[in-house]
């Protein structure tokens, strides 16, 4: 067995698509690449943008002077199926055909499945993915909605909040599976989940709590009953009202918070309000996850793109640091951890699982 891996990582997420390479945990080269509301606008579904995304991906290696016959493995952000363990599972034909033909939801992440099987069948080499957005480890209780038709499901970005949990518990010196955190996820897409025992015990998905960048979040259902019976929409542009132009994108046309936060330092007002709806509606996610734990939270983590911005972690910290201790840890490890965890299966230390569900 080689004890020396190079693994290809690859993370589409709604607005940009990263992507590095590491050899034995080390990063080699990385680049986001991204990509524009307008740009994204002319693909109707997120399916469309695969040429794109995998052409993207090609010419940075090129560039780069990456031969594609130094890489061992692929290691792909899982993206959402029915409920699966966490760790590693290898993309077979059955998961990518699954995500091809009937994709659980329309989501960046089935691109990075997609590209990482079709490149693994041509460069002779394993994919895998790695703490799947599909990770299900919640309480049952925690499955119950008012409609039994519609249970609550387990759909957030596992890999990084896993990750940046282990990383706090590690300067606290204590075990990850000692700790009871909440994480907030702020990215394309914003969700939450509360981690207790080692394990994600709720969450707060991307269509039942705060509207983000480009997605509309919880909106009042009885509105939106109508606004689907209104005869003004058909399936696939209300999909794209919740997923992809909704959030700041509907109420400012921009999905960079950059862009937003440049408008209020130029005394857009309305800029301003939208921005710390944001903000505000997190924090109620915030605290509507401490009440699963009775409140005996040990802290709360801001974590994604988006926790860059002051701005919007000083909006949100001062409506919950009451509850706990906040840590700021901007950006995502999903590119490392993605990377990490299939090293791990190429070494031995750890068993893929396979995938075989309908």
């Amino acid at each position: 067995m080689k004890n020396n891996y190079r693994i290809l990582a690859i993370n589409p997420g709604s607005t940009s698509t990263k992507m590095a390479v590491y050899e034995n945990g080390k990063e080699l080269l990385r680049t986001n690449i991204e990509h524009s509301a307008n740009e994204l606008a002319v693909f109707p579904r997120i399916g469309d943008q695969y040429d794109m995304r995998k052409s993207g991906i090609l010419s940075y290696l090129q560039a780069s002077n990456m031969p594609v016959s130094t890489i061992d493995a692929i290691a792909s952000r899982g993206a959402p199926l029915p409920p699966i363990k966490g760790g590693a599972y290898l993309i077979n034909e059955k998961m990518a055909e699954r995500i091809r033909v009937r994709p659980y939801i329309e989501h960046a992440s089935n691109l990075a499945v997609l590209i990482g099987f079709d490149l693994s069948k041509e460069w002779n080499i394993p994919a895998y993915i790695y703490d799947g957005i599909s990770t299900d480890e919640l309480s049952d209780i925690s499955r119950i909605s008012g409609m039994p038709s519609i249970p609550r499901k387990s759909l957030v970005h596992t890999l990084n909040m896993k990750a940046v949990c282990r990383k706090v518990a590690l300067k606290w010196n204590r075990d990850y599976e000692t700790i009871t955190a909440i994480v907030a996820h702020l990215g394309g897409g914003i969700t939450l989940s509360i981690h207790q025992n080692g394990k994600m015990i709720d969450v707060v998905s991307d269509d039942e709590g705060p509207f983000s960048p480009e997605r509309a979040g919880r909106v009042p259902c009885n509105q939106l009953i109508i606004e689907c019976y209104s005869g003004q929409y058909d399936l696939q542009t209300m999909k794209k009202m919740s997923r992809g132009r909704g959030g700041l994108v509907a109420h400012l046309n921009t999905n960079s918070a950059l862009e937003v936060e440049k408008k209020i330092k130029e005394g857009d007002e309305k800029a301003k309000l939208i921005y710390e709806a944001m903000a505000y509606q997190v924090a109620k996610s915030i605290g509507e996850l401490a009440t699963v734990v009775e409140g005996k939270v040990d802290g709360i983590i801001l974590t994604g793109g988006i926790a860059y911005s002051n701005t919007i972690t000083d909006w949100i910290t001062k409506r919950v640091r009451f509850i706990a201790p906040v840590e700021i840890i901007p950006g995502e490890n999903e590119l490392e951890s993605l990377a990490l965890g299939v090293e791990r299966v190429l070494l031995g230390k750890e068993d893929a699982h396979t995938y075989d569900l309908e």
